[in-house]
């Protein structure tokens, strides 16, 4: 049900910023988003990792992001999340690129890069 949850919240993020911001969308991925998160990891894990000390700062701008977007400013409350969300999860960023960079090495997906990296011309 999380992943579920927070699969359509990123979806209703990503149409509402593609539909020029429609607070409505991007409120409603906001809470689909949020509520995935707690189903994931649980309450007690959310709360802490949103209030730890060192991640007070992100949390700040993330969740006021959210209330913004909540009371219709949707430019604002999507550029103050975005930088809180950046902040958050800047410890995360190296793991995810590393995991990518490491996806190469799988055999059936090096064959498809190799096979549609050679008709781009890129070698």
């Amino acid at each position: 049900i999380g992943v579920g949850l927070v699969g359509f919240g990123l979806f209703f993020i990503l149409f509402g910023i593609l539909l020029y911001f429609d607070s409505v969308l991007l409120a409603f991925g906001n809470i689909l988003f949020l509520s995935g998160l707690v189903f994931i990891i649980g309450f007690k894990r959310t709360f802490t990792f949103f209030f730890q000390r060192s991640k007070l700062k992100g949390s700040s701008f993330f969740l006021g992001g959210v209330i913004i977007v909540l009371m219709r400013w949707p430019l604002l409350g999507m550029l103050l999340e975005a930088y809180g969300f950046v902040s958050l999860f800047r410890s995360f960023f190296p793991v995810a690129f590393g995991f990518l960079g490491s996806m190469a090495n799988i055999p059936l997906l090096s064959k498809v890069s190799k096979a549609l990296m050679g008709p781009l011309g890129v070698r």
